[in-house]
């Protein structure tokens, strides 16, 4: 999966936005540069810095299928630290959760926040399990964890396309190809069709399928 770098989110907006949307998210990012040049305060629950309340308001004023993007740039300029990625992610809806991992790599080096990846790949949410998978469970997730998240994509049907640097760590991954392996007979024996997207994941570990 190729995420986008923050000009080409820029230039999408600029091309996608309409006059209005632009001008509300010139002064959201205005306001998320403030937040980031403001030295940091303990948080409260009963209040927010307005950028995140326009986290929060992307969608309804620049449209759900831009909020993704207007949210991971309202991240990136306000620098948001560890404690404002868990906050917005344990108290926003699914698609704020989402804008957060979508995020995560931009933001954090080290694998402080793979708690909100390990939630998010609990889940049945099939948007949140494909923004889990992303560049940082790439880089981070250890290879017990990051196989089992390859597993939840076949079994919520999450294209593994969305798995970032999967030919890299599937190549020669003989625990991934059994565990591939085993999911497959056990749908077999059920009755049920094997995704054809294991069968493209066995190819990459070096291994074939029954079927090759």
């Amino acid at each position: 999966m190729v995420t986008p770098s923050r000009k080409e989110l820029e230039a999408q907006l600029e091309a996608q936005l309409d006059g209005a949307a632009r001008a509300w998210l010139a002064d959201a990012l205005a306001e998320a540069a403030r937040a980031a040049r403001t030295p940091p305060v303990a948080p409260s629950p009963y209040a927010a810095h307005t950028w995140e309340l326009r986290f929060a308001a992307a969608g309804r004023h620049c449209g759900k299928s831009w909020a993704d993007s207007v949210r991971t740039l309202l991240l990136i300029e306000a620098r948001a630290d560890l404690d404002t990625l868990t906050r917005l992610y344990r108290q926003g809806t699914a698609a704020e959760r989402r804008a957060v991992l979508l995020v995560l790599h931009h933001l954090v080096v080290g694998p402080e926040v793979l708690p909100l990846v390990e939630d998010a790949l609990r889940t049945n949410d099939t948007r949140l399990v494909a923004a889990a998978v992303g560049p940082y469970a790439a880089a981070h997730l250890d290879p017990h964890s990051w196989r089992h998240a390859v597993l939840k994509c076949l079994f919520t049907g999450v294209p593994v396309a969305a798995v970032a640097g999967l030919h890299r760590r599937a190549a020669g991954d003989g625990e991934l190809a059994r565990m591939l392996a085993d999911y497959a007979a056990e749908r077999t024996a059920a009755g049920r069709d094997v995704p054809p997207d294991l069968n493209r994941v066995l190819t990459l570990t070096g291994e074939q399928s029954e079927e090759s």
